[in-house]
């Protein structure tokens, strides 16, 4: 029982619990965040695809790339705990472009939604993926 409290309370980012935590925390975002936002770039409603904001005025293309690309291919990847810190980086772009621009006039209740993938995805960036995932296992097979 003593080692149980101990692992609760034992805060070093090292450890297993919170390593388990981590690779926990971050298939249920990358899976929310495909199920949710990347189902969509999929799904026709009413005929139409879904219409992508683009605040920041780039090409169509170009645009619509980025978001399914963040949408649907990222959270494959992070899932799997693979190139995390560098695939989460558009994602981040495009839920705080979300915060910040497109839904910067919108009540707080529709602002929360990008606010808080855009939280969960910096705390996800600034630890990494963790010793549960394919960038550690390369890590350690090949660098060491």
């Amino acid at each position: 029982m003593e080692n149980i409290i101990k692992d609760i309370l034992y805060s070093d980012p090292g450890s297993q619990i919170n390593n388990i935590a981590l690779l926990i925390f971050r298939m249920l975002l990358m899976l929310e965040l495909f199920r949710v936002h990347g189902m969509k770039k999929f799904s026709v409603e009413n005929g139409q695809r879904e219409q992508v904001p683009n605040p920041l005025h780039l090409p169509e293309k170009l645009n619509a790339l980025v978001a399914a690309f963040s949408d649907t291919i990222v959270p494959v990847l992070v899932f799997a705990g693979l190139g995390t810190r560098i695939f989460l980086l558009p994602t981040i772009g495009v839920t705080a472009i979300g915060y910040f621009v497109v839904h910067r006039k919108d009540s707080i209740e529709i602002r929360d939604v990008p606010y808080m993938y855009t939280l969960s995805l910096l705390l996800l960036w600034a630890l990494g993926s963790g010793t549960y995932s394919l960038d550690h296992y390369l890590l350690t097979t090949f660098f060491n």
